[in-house]
């Protein structure tokens, strides 16, 4: 199997993703492709791909018959595109689910791609994501493979093969608590600490990255309808 480019491995870790989550807008337009690409949720790193970028990762994916383009047909306007990983490398959807997790968020633990994987396919248990990751890991030209625990980490992770990644480090353990001369004082009631994260915006900004590419994708199905009836 060829080393895939990251932006075409992020092109088609998003196909994938969106084949299994949103299968009523799937195929999709180039325009719904770039925001899936683009999206600040459950992407690692986030990127901003131009159609250009996409569309030349989409030649690429073609010519290695991993996408095949869906020409305009019943009413529908604009070309789509599909990926066809399933055909080309004989993967079930627990595979596809956890192969297209790996390409969009990099290395991850067996729980994380569990609970990431919910929306995608169903897993009974621990084991049966540990069963499928090892059955990627075992095929001729394996497709994911295990990446020892660095320090400070709890346990192993697991990569994907098709495209080439740095392996993130751990966080630096910290060296202890300061001593108390040295502690920040405590925060007012209702104010929050330096340097402390703000989950509650970040949560915020996701679901907003989410409403947007869905309201791109119900204007596209909008506007291939109104194609449709001669509108």
């Amino acid at each position: 199997m060829p080393e895939l480019s990251a932006e075409e491995a992020r092109v088609l870790g998003s196909l994938i993703e969106k084949q299994l989550t949103t299968p009523q807008q799937y195929p999709l337009t180039l325009n719904a492709l770039v925001l899936a690409c683009n999206q600040a949720s459950n992407r690692q790193p986030v990127v901003q791909y131009e159609e250009l970028v996409v569309a030349d990762a989409l030649d690429r994916l073609k010519g290695r018959r991993l996408v095949r383009f869906v020409l305009p047909s019943h009413g529908r306007s604009v070309t789509r595109y599909r990926h066809v990983a399933d055909e080309s490398m004989g993967l079930d959807d627990r595979q596809l689910a956890l192969l297209a997790v790996l390409l969009l968020r990099g290395p991850q633990t067996v729980g994380e791609l569990r609970t990431r994987t919910e929306r995608m396919a169903g897993f009974d248990d621990l084991g049966q994501v540990e069963h499928d990751l090892a059955m990627l890991a075992a095929r001729v030209e394996p497709l994911a493979e295990r990446v020892p625990r660095l320090p400070g980490q709890k346990e192993d992770r697991w990569r994907q093969l098709l495209a080439d990644e740095a392996v993130l480090p751990a966080p630096t353990p910290g060296a202890g608590p300061d001593p108390p001369c040295a502690r920040s004082p405590a925060p007012a009631p209702g104010m929050q600490a330096q340097g402390e994260p703000a989950p509650d915006l970040a949560a915020i900004r996701d679901e907003l990255a989410v409403l947007r590419r869905e309201l791109e994708e119900v204007r596209g199905a909008v506007a291939d309808l109104r194609a449709s009836l001669g509108g």
